[in-house]
């Protein structure tokens, strides 16, 4: 898969970009605020609909555009897949109410120019992005870990998407159903049907989670220890709120560092366990008001030797072993569904000290297409800036090297 042609309109800082993207990588050279994130992130956008830096989509469109009635920000991308060129395209429609000047927004994707649901268009087009912020995936709280595995996970498994939205939205209707039940009392029995589907939804999340977490942790594992010249064995450790491996009675738990094979377990398998879980949590469910069990409160730790990164990593760890991660992620991908994603780096670079940075730079150089963001050139080799094409970026304007 290859990015061929990408146009922004009113997006960002970019009120109008049209470049052709060469193969191989691509350095984005520039200071501060002038667009080269902005350019990642919108790449980044045709593979998930999402921003990892706006809060709400009405951010990403021109704040000079936003000022009207109505307003559109623009991605259109060309690539190529299975030898044939398509045609993606994200309008973000931003419309002022004129009774009171608030305003909403509205997203419309079309594949070859047919308009498609979100959950059908995610995985046509992929890409893996790394921004130094992502640090905040092992840092930072849980909800930041399931977001990566949602996201990761929507663009290789078929009707994930779709999977989660339902999922999201039952829990919804039972954590209301909840606090109904705890505010004026009534009829537990209709928390039947809410538990059927949540167990249907969150089983199928499960099985998702314990299978990616285990193939990104094989191909992780084995970056992370060519970047660390054989230092350092990294370790992804899934914690399901539920945890689908039957209990064996008068056992102590395991530390998270004792690796547990969930692998072996079928949905059903998970979906028999939930169910009964479901039911013995009910009443402690009914007091607090919300469903207190299930993969909305699954969590993910990473540990290099034995030692959780979140509690006791340095930057640099965190960084390198969020580089190996997002690398994985690459591999993975490809690994499913025969596709390279176009892999996306914000000043990776930043922070990692001359070994790792080199080993880095090598393993990047083979690769089919990848767009490098850095303030600094000097950051990296002489080999790799002269096999690499050169963008310099000023204020939402792109100049390419001769």
């Amino acid at each position: 898969m290859q990015l061929k042609h990408l146009s922004l309109t009113n997006y960002r800082n970019f009120a109008r970009l049209d470049m052709d993207l060469p193969q191989g990588p691509l350095l984005l050279v520039g200071a501060n605020g002038q667009g080269k994130t902005s350019l990642l992130e919108a790449i980044y956008y045709l593979a998930t609909f999402t921003s990892f830096h706006a809060v709400h989509d009405r951010e990403l469109v021109n704040f000079l555009a936003a000022r009207e009635s109505l307003a559109v920000g623009r991605i259109v991308a060309l690539f190529e897949k299975d030898n044939e060129q398509h045609r993606l395209e994200i309008r973000l429609i931003k419309e002022t109410n004129g009774i009171n000047g608030s305003s909403r927004l509205r997203k419309e994707i079309l594949l070859g120019g047919m308009k498609m649901k979100i959950a059908d268009a995610v995985g046509q087009f992929m890409a893996v992005l790394f921004l130094p912020q992502m640090v905040e995936i092992i840092e930072g709280a849980p909800e930041e870990r399931r977001r990566f595995l949602n996201l990761a996970m929507s663009q290789v498994i078929h009707g994930i998407n779709r999977t989660l939205a339902d999922y999201a939205q039952t829990l919804s209707q039972r954590n209301a159903l909840l606090k109904q039940i705890q505010e004026f009392g009534g009829d537990q029995d209709q928390l039947d049907y809410w538990d059927e589907l949540l167990v249907s939804k969150g089983s199928q999340l499960i099985y998702g989670r314990i299978h990616t977490v285990k193939e990104l942790e094989r191909v992780a594992a084995r970056n992370h220890r060519e970047l660390t010249r054989g230092k350092s064995i990294l370790r992804l450790s899934y914690q399901p709120a539920y945890d689908p491996l039957p209990e064996v009675p008068g056992q102590i738990s395991l530390p998270i560092e004792d690796p547990v094979d969930r692998s072996g377990l079928s949905v059903e398998d998970i979906m028999q366990g939930f169910a009964l879980r479901l039911k013995e949590q009910r009443s402690a469910d009914i007091a607090r008001g919300v469903t207190t069990v299930g993969p909305h409160r699954d969590d993910l730790r990473f540990l290099e030797n034995g030692i959780d990164l979140g509690v006791y990593g340095s930057r640099g760890q965190v960084r390198t072993a969020m580089l190996s991660l997002k690398m994985a992620e690459m591999a993975w991908m490809k690994e499913v569904t025969n596709y390279s994603p176009v892999l996306l780096l914000d000043e990776a670079l930043a922070e990692l000290d001359p070994s790792r940075r080199e080993d880095l730079l090598d393993r990047l150089t083979n690769n089919s297409q990848t767009l490098l963001t850095t303030t600094d050139l000097d950051l990296f080799t002489p080999d790799f800036v002269e096999k690499a094409t050169l963008w310099r970026v000023s204020d939402g304007r792109v100049n390419l090297e001769p």
